[in-house]
């Protein structure tokens, strides 16, 4: 397997896309430390296929995607491509049409790493076998980067016999092999997955006889239970029939009982129209009686007022009446008996007075002003206003005593 370009994009250091030509005879890439010449051949190992990010000098398969600088932003995805030399047609059949392979593998952020042949999508499987056919490979004896021969020293005797084999050519043969048995085991799996299928489908056949029988007796058994459904169909249809004839002959009643109580309704309404045109002249005459009636009830009270407080005046007056003359009782004793002087002559041409008849009583004390009267004074207020003249009376009669 000839090489003839190698291309990067995004990968490590390489930021801008960068072609390197490998021509014939010996390439060799000379520079000081750091810039990049380790890159080259990690980018060679990952377009094989290399898997560990270790092996990469990174702590993650995505930190081979150029992460950025002060100047420069990071990218968000990394690709490396080689350019195979087939003109020997010794590439896998399906690869095997051109003269010329392009063997790309693109990364990008979180979203995991695709391989192409050619611009044709295919698994990292393919391109592993492509390379191992042709002894080489990611971790090929072939690629040999710092420390590499170190550790050919010091491999242990199954290692030795890797490297061995790619030299002899046949590590291909043994990925197809590994290859092989998988697919094998897989059909062996897939085998006994199909017989414990068949069993499975042979215990379940009698079940599906049952049912099979089950599913004739189900129809046969629908089929009359149709045509049972039918015939009842059928009577309630008739009675149906029965029901609507005998409901269009109790609508018809109906219509005419609607006919006439709409007469009545008619009537009923001119009579309701007459009446509510004489109902304003009756509400105005109740009104006229409501207030009459209203005026008569106020009258009537204020009778009933008057006529209690006459009632209560006569009896305060019979109380006074009594008072007085206990106290004309009690006085009567205690006054000194005098001569009374002689009456003087009545005039002439007057009669004069017997002294037998009796005398004539004062005349009763006046009202107390209205005053007290209306404007609702207290009741001890009142009562010391009407007794101001009998008290008054008494000491003119003390005083005409004496």
């Amino acid at each position: 397997m000839k090489l003839t370009r190698l291309r990067l994009l995004g990968f490590k250091s390489f930021v801008e896309p960068t072609d390197f030509l490998i021509e014939r005879g010996l390439t060799g890439v000379v520079g000081p430390n750091g810039c990049g010449k380790s890159n080259l051949v990690e980018a060679l190992r990952w377009v094989m296929g290399e898997t560990s990010h270790k092996s990469l000098r990174a702590a993650d398969m995505d930190d081979v995607i150029f992460s950025g600088t002060n100047n420069r932003p990071g990218r968000n995805n990394a690709e490396v491509a080689i350019q195979i030399d087939n003109s020997a047609r010794k590439a896998p059949s399906q690869f095997n049409e051109h003269d010329t392979l392009d063997v790309s593998r693109r990364i990008e952020r979180d979203a995991g790493s695709t391989y192409r042949i050619n611009g044709r999508e295919v698994r990292a499987r393919d391109v592993h076998i492509l390379f191992a056919d042709a002894s080489t490979g990611s971790r090929s004896p072939s690629m040999v980067h710092q420390g590499r021969i170190g550790e050919i020293i010091q491999a242990k005797p199954e290692q030795r016999r890797r490297v061995l084999e790619e030299a002899a050519g046949i590590s291909g043969l043994h990925a197809r092999r590994h290859e092989a048995e998988l697919r094998l085991r897989a059909a062996e799996q897939n085998l006994a997955r199909l017989e414990d299928v068949i069993n499975q489908l042979a215990g379940q056949i009698d079940a599906l006889k049952r049912q099979a029988r089950q599913a004739i007796r189900y129809r046969t058994v629908a089929e009359q239970v149709r045509k049972a459904e039918a015939t009842l169909l059928h009577l309630r249809w008739l009675a149906a029939n029965a029901e609507l004839a005998e409901a269009e002959h109790a609508k018809d009643a109906a219509v005419r009982i609607v006919a006439e109580r709409t007469g009545e309704q008619a009537e009923l309404s001119k009579r309701q129209a007459l009446a509510a045109a004489a109902l304003p002249a009756l509400r105005e005459a109740e009104a006229r009686a409501a207030a009459a009636l209203q005026r008569l009830t106020m009258a009537r009270e204020a009778l009933d007022h008057e006529q209690a407080r006459a009632a209560e005046r006569m009896a305060e007056l019979d109380r006074r009446l009594l008072q007085l003359a206990e106290d004309i009782e009690r006085a009567r004793p205690l006054l000194p008996r005098r001569r009374r002087p002689p009456a003087p002559f009545p005039p002439l041409g007057t009669a004069a007075p017997d002294p037998r008849a009796p005398r004539r009583r004062s005349a009763p004390a006046p009202l107390p002003p209205r005053r007290f009267r209306e404007r609702g004074a207290p009741p001890d207020r009142c009562a010391r206003a009407r007794r101001r003249p009998a008290h008054c009376a008494a000491r003119s009669d003390r005083r005409t005593l004496r």
